[in-house]
């Protein structure tokens, strides 16, 4: 076994990819590759845009005097993925089939990770991997059941940077994140608070259908009724009222911007609208992290919060105040995800974890 592991990460964007280079746990380089949106727009299909987006990065690498080769490991973002185990997993035929033709999602850039890791792989050698892609899905039943019986709760959080988190938190103490009961709050463009058992995601807000508190972009969860008239008003289409679940509710609906620092100095200004939507987005949070907690009979180890508005001390200090009685609360800031995709790859080169086995097969697919 060796002493060091290099690993090359990849995390592409809607108009920029991310890469880096880790040598164990440290980022011996790291750089966001930008995208003309003018030539994205010329694809049709997300997967068009492979070639294009593959050539820039080779080109920024070869600029900054760096080479691909004798990297031990490739680790793509995941997406497009049926339901599956949180985890490492090595880039199989299947993976890669679904990744190309998003069996779960369309036209998303998440779709390009793992076919740039595989890529890299198959050219450079080493291994190709993805960690905890966005399709984990390690509910309870229960959590899964609504009062409609053709409708079902399903998993879309945060998993790949809640998780890494968790495992950060756990070691402060000594511990292990499959020792910790834990709630965690992922504040960015989109919200999602799940509760953490033991190392498996038990039960989460969906980040993406219309659920948990209101977000910079999405209103959260809704009265139901009202959302059927207006569907039914002939004032929106079915377009729009998509758009605004995942791209224009939330703060863009309420206040025009989807800027949380703009919406904190405007409030900070005497702008009253600002300051209320403000503290409803406070409120929203500390009452799903409440519901989490009860999800967990209360036996909360902490309660981590993560994501670029946790840099926002006024925020994170409204939720301690009202949630830190269930558990101690740290802040996390910013998200982790590429130190999240090494670490994934490297606990299983050093064998610290067993990879796990793409099949293909949903962990779960409704009821019998």
């Amino acid at each position: 076994m060796k002493d060091s592991y290099k690993v090359f990460c990849v995390n592409p964007g809607s108009t920029s990819t991310k890469i880096a280079m880790f040598e164990n746990d440290k980022a011996v380089f790291s750089k966001s590759v930008s995208h003309d949106a003018s030539v994205l727009k010329g694809f049709n299909e997300v997967s068009e845009q492979f070639p294009y987006r593959k050539q820039m990065i080779l080109d920024l690498v070869a600029q900054e005097g760096l080479t691909l080769e004798g990297a031990d490991a490739f680790v793509g973002v995941g997406g497009g993925l049926v339901a599956l185990e949180g985890g490492t997993y090595p880039i199989n035929d299947v993976l890669l089939e679904h990744a190309q033709v998003g069996f779960t999602i369309k036209n998303h850039p998440a779709l390009l990770g793992a076919q740039l890791a595989h890529d890299f792989a198959q050219t450079y050698g080493g291994s190709a991997f993805v960690v905890d892609p966005p399709d984990v899905d390690e509910f309870e039943t229960v959590a899964r059941i609504t009062g409609f019986a053709n409708i079902f709760r399903e998993s879309r959080c945060h998993a790949l940077n809640q998780k890494e988190v968790a495992r950060r938190h756990a070691a402060t103490l000594g511990k292990t994140y499959e020792e910790m009961n834990l709630v965690i709050a992922h504040l960015g463009g989109g919200v999602s608070i799940s509760a953490h058992k033991l190392g498996r995601i038990i039960d989460s807000s969906d980040v993406a259908q219309g659920d948990g508190p209101i977000a910079p972009t999405r209103p959260g969860a809704l009265p139901i009724a009202p959302v059927i008239k207006q569907c039914f008003s002939g004032k929106y289409t079915e377009r729009q009222m998509l758009d605004r679940i995942i791209k224009t509710g939330g703060f863009v609906e309420h206040l025009g911007t989807s800027d949380t620092i703009e919406i904190a100095q405007r409030a900070g200004q005497g702008d009253a609208r600002a300051q209320l939507i403000y503290d409803t987005f406070a409120y929203h949070i500390v009452k799903h992290i409440g519901a989490y907690a009860a999800v967990l009979e209360g036996k909360v180890d902490a309660i981590l919060i993560t994501g670029g508005i946790a840099n926002d001390k006024v925020l994170t200090e409204k939720i301690k105040k009202s949630v830190s009685f269930i558990a101690p609360v740290t802040i996390y800031p910013g998200e982790f995800e590429m130190e999240a995709l090494a670490a994934g790859a490297i606990r299983v080169l050093k064998g610290e974890e067993k990879p796990k086995n793409y099949t293909g097969i949903p962990i779960w697919d409704g009821l019998d």
